[in-house]
């Protein structure tokens, strides 16, 4: 097969594949290399039920079904434009790697794969591909390029990424009283003071004497006042949980990000005002992702399962003690609270559980959403049914998933490529409201 000498060669690190099963589909005409030793640590990942499992098997029926036509060692194009996929079997190190490498481990034989290629290939570019940042260290030190994944990375940086609210200085007074006269809508052409609104944008206009939070209806194609509204309990201190609660409790909009620092309220604001819609729903799922210690699974901690993600899950039962302590002894929501617990209408779990179940008429709480691949997050909305409202809620700041950054992140991700369409809304709540303490420490630890 004739292959153009300026195409690159792309070898897959297996992080690559756990990461984004459908990777090899997005190299363009370059051809991709999978080492034996990849293909091996996949066949240990097959087995679970968390999202990287589900890759790795996906990967390998993938991988099955194109090597039925496999031609001396080589996969054909991948489609029109494709490259080529091959599978080599090298564990000959390298004299270059055996000197440096002492120690004999996965990441050492995909490094000396990529490595030898690059030496025994001339006029093309070999590139080693790795979420791994460690791996690609190693890689370049020895003179090897070396990439992370990129294809679902967004090219702003967090400080960048669109924050659902905007602030308007200086406003003439008139607009301000327009937004409170009018009993329901303000038409768009009518307020000219905000040019090019996106859907479900955030407001705060103000001019010292006066101020007023507004937002876009992008169905009703106005603007509109949003007024200090309270969540079972819960009220919000400042604009941006007033935002915030307006958004969660708003019917049109399915699906919800919220994002902030340590304290601001995300996960709070959203069980509060899921509690307040539950007549609405059949049933609150509150979810989070499970990111074992050491990236070890849940069977190498003592115990059984409900001791293992009794650690993971206990924040979320804290925010619900926050809610229940809110109230008044006799308040009868508190009654409310621990009926829906008993008749599981309000149900906590890993993320990971809510796979195969039926998300019909839920509203569905994703927390710690930056630690999910976008992938993770497209099954996630992609399984929700009719009458279903998804919220993802998370810290960009506060990754502690190996191989997620703040680009590369599941939560980042939808943020920039959901903003403006109309089933969507996004608030990033900056003003830390736990206590004056969590407050200093985000801002300066």
């Amino acid at each position: 097969m004739y292959i153009k000498k300026e195409n690159k060669i792309f070898v897959l690190d297996t992080n690559v594949i756990l990461h984004d099963a459908s990777c090899i589909h997005y190299f363009e005409d370059n051809d991709i290399i999978i080492p034996t030793i990849v293909l091996e640590e996949l066949d240990d990942f097959k087995r679970g039920n968390d999202e990287i499992n589900f890759n790795a098997r996906e990967f390998l029926r993938t991988l099955d079904i194109l090597t039925e036509n496999i031609v001396d060692g080589e996969i054909p194009e991948l489609g029109d434009g494709r490259g080529s996929l091959k599978v080599v079997v090298n564990h000959r190190w390298h004299p270059d790697i055996h000197n440096i490498f002492i120690e004999d481990s996965p990441d050492h034989r995909i490094i000396n794969c990529a490595y030898s290629i690059s030496k025994n290939t001339k006029n093309r570019k070999v590139i080693l591909v790795s979420k791994d940042s460690n791996v690609r260290l190693k890689a370049r030190s020895l003179g090897l390029f070396s990439e992370d994944y990129s294809n679902d990375k967004v090219e702003k940086n967090v400080n960048e990424l669109y924050t659902g609210v905007r602030t308007f200085e200086n406003v003439e007074s008139k607009y301000i009283n327009m937004l409170y006269d009018s009993k329901n809508m303000i038409e768009s052409n009518n307020f000219d003071i905000i040019d090019k609104p996106l859907s479900n944008e955030n407001y705060i206009l103000k001019n010292g004497i006066k101020s007023a939070l507004a937002t876009y209806d992008p169905f009703n194609k106005g603007f509109k006042v949003i007024n200090k509204i309270s969540a079972f309990g819960i009220t919000p201190r400042n604009a941006e949980q007033s935002f915030g609660i307006s958004i969660l409790k708003n019917e049109k909009i399915k699906l919800a990000t919220l994002t902030g620092k340590a304290g601001t309220g995300k996960t709070l604001l959203a069980l509060a005002s899921a509690l307040e819609s539950r007549s609405k729903f059949r049933q609150i799922y509150l979810a989070r992702p499970i990111i074992p210690l050491s990236n070890k699974d849940l069977g190498f901690l003592p115990g059984d399962l409900n001791s293992k993600l009794d650690p993971y899950m206990q924040p979320l039962f804290d925010n619900l003690d926050v809610i229940k302590h809110n109230l008044k002894p006799t308040d009868n929501r508190i009654q409310i609270i621990k009926r829906i617990l008993d008749e599981e209408k309000l149900f906590i779990t890993p993320l990971s559980y809510i796979r195969g179940r039926s998300l019909q008429n839920i509203y569905l709480i994703v927390d710690e959403a930056q630690n999910l691949t976008p992938h993770e997050i497209k099954t996630v909305i992609t399984r929700a049914g009719e009458g279903t409202k998804v919220v993802f809620t998370g810290d960009i700041h506060q990754i502690d998933h190996p191989y997620l950054d703040s680009q590369s992140n599941g939560l980042a991700y939808i943020i920039e490529k959901m903003k403006n369409q109309n089933l969507y809304a996004h608030i990033n709540l900056a003003k830390g409201e736990r206590s004056e303490l969590s407050e200093i420490a985000s801002n300066l630890l």
